[in-house]
């Protein structure tokens, strides 16, 4: 697997036009702002063509085609897609993103924004959204790239009001989680998570990640439950097993070649895990999968198991 995120976190600064109140943007895949980062902004983020793994707070979780998710003030998040060399998507990511003390002092004017200030501390721990709330969402979200001035805004208020009174959503990160969100913390671990996502298949120890960030093994230890919201040995665990999901979907690689293409050196061990994480083995994993293209969430994910990450 590519080395598919850069190794340097940052705080992400968002500008705003003069004459807009949100900002609309459509990216490209990779680009140089695909990190773990976070920003004061609430991020409404559409990916409608590739899927990976989202790291939010502490939520680590497949994404499919058709994702959409709102990302609140200052949660550390990044969407991971693999890709191969000099690969991109064009067009994977469109992302809206807001002040929300901005709607909150203009609900005082208008009532009909009422609630939102609920709506956001919801989004705080992420939230993605599903069923007929998702495909709306999606429609609103397309609409506005051709969209301007005052119908945008419209548009952009029923998208607002649309995600704020639905129940079809499911919340992402724990409500425990609190990163240390100093520039030097998310540094080093977009270091560490950078070379897990390109390295799954090796052997992988937790007092080599601690020396590549210059810390001994228990501080590492501490720092990294801390700002992912789980252990090392979880965190690596879950992203086998969503690669090793992948791989069950999309290829038709036998069982055994998957197990250690993931990092696992014993089968019995890679099919206890997998179980754990699925409630299924890999075998019927595959069946089940055999007719679609994209993988389920994990049962860990479902569960709100500890797992989180950053903002975009």
């Amino acid at each position: 697997m590519s080395a598919i995120s850069p190794t340097v976190a940052r705080f992400e600064y968002v500008l705003t036009g003069a004459d807009e109140s949100f900002l609309w943007r459509r990216d490209d895949y990779p680009w140089e702002r695909n990190v773990w980062n976070f920003h004061p902004e609430v991020e409404i983020h559409y990916i409608p063509n590739a899927s990976g793994v989202l790291l939010a707070g502490d939520h680590v979780g497949a994404f499919t085609p058709g994702h959409i998710s709102v990302i609140g003030s200052n949660l550390p998040h990044d969407w991971v897609t693999p890709l191969g060399p000099d690969e991109r998507i064009p067009g994977r990511d469109i992302v809206i993103q807001f002040l929300p003390a901005k709607l909150e002092q203009a609900s005082a004017f208008l009532p009909e924004l009422a609630g939102l200030r609920d709506f956001f501390a919801r989004a705080k721990r992420g939230l993605s959204f599903k069923g007929r709330a998702r495909e709306q969402a999606e429609a609103l979200i397309l609409d506005m790239e051709f969209q301007s001035g005052s119908v945008r805004l419209s548009t952009f208020l029923s998208l607002l009001s649309l995600l704020r009174d639905t129940d079809e959503f499911d919340a992402l990160s724990s409500e425990a989680y609190v990163p240390d969100l100093s520039y030097g913390s998310l540094e080093a671990l977009q270091q560490v998570f950078a070379y897990l996502f390109a390295n799954l298949s090796e052997d992988i120890r937790l007092p080599d990640m601690a020396r590549m960030v210059g810390m001994s093994d228990s501080a590492f230890s501490r720092f990294f439950k801390k700002n992912s919201g789980h252990s090392f040995t979880d965190h690596v665990n879950k992203l086998r097993i969503w690669k090793a999901g992948q791989l069950l979907t999309d290829t038709s690689m036998p069982i055994t070649d998957i197990c250690f293409e993931v990092g696992y050196r014993n089968l019995s061990n890679f099919n206890r895990v997998f179980l754990r994480h699925h409630n299924l083995t890999p075998s019927k994993y595959r069946k089940l999968s055999s007719n679609r293209r994209t993988v389920p969430l994990p049962q860990a994910v479902t569960d709100h198991m500890p797992v989180q990450s950053v903002q975009r």
